[in-house]
């Protein structure tokens, strides 16, 4: 009770007036990050698009959309989406000194590690979703690898 007074007039004036200026800083670096995630599944997808639409080889787009599956452990494609995220480095330093928030490190590893599970989802879904139809005519097969991507996308 003697501590509740006084630790909410220092958040009130001391902190709150500052977090949506926070937040936006902070989020600009996790957008960018997620949005490069978004993008690399994009272009990873167009890629099997382009292949399949060039070779017309079920084998092939097998082959391919497995290789999808490891995209979130191939640590070179997910490097600029990580790196994204790196510029939190600079915007934590500030806070760091300005409200003593420590353990930088950490929240660049978790909003790394949360990109991650994201791609993990996205080609996970992907794969469920298309699945079932490798078995469908291939003339109709890049129709629905287009179809499928961008239903996980949204």
């Amino acid at each position: 009770a003697s501590v509740s007074e006084p630790a909410q007039k220092c958040c009130t004036e001391n902190i709150q007036p500052f977090l949506t200026s926070i937040l936006e800083e902070l989020m600009g670096p996790i957008s960018s990050g997620f949005m490069e995630v978004r993008s690399l599944f994009d272009k990873e997808v167009n890629e099997i698009i382009q292949d399949f639409q060039k070779s017309n080889d079920m084998t092939r787009l097998k082959e391919n959309v497995d290789q999808l599956m490891t995209l979130p452990f191939n640590s070179v494609k997910m490097e600029p989406c990580y790196l994204k995220v790196n510029l939190l480095q600079e915007f934590l330093q500030d806070l760091k000194n300005r409200f003593k928030v420590y353990h930088i490190d950490f929240v660049i590893q978790r909003t790394q590690n949360f990109m991650q599970e994201l791609m993990e989802n996205a080609v996970y879904t992907f794969e469920q979703l298309f699945s079932p139809s490798c078995q469908a005519d291939s003339a109709k097969v890049a129709t629905t690898i287009e179809k499928v991507k961008l239903r996980v996308l949204k």
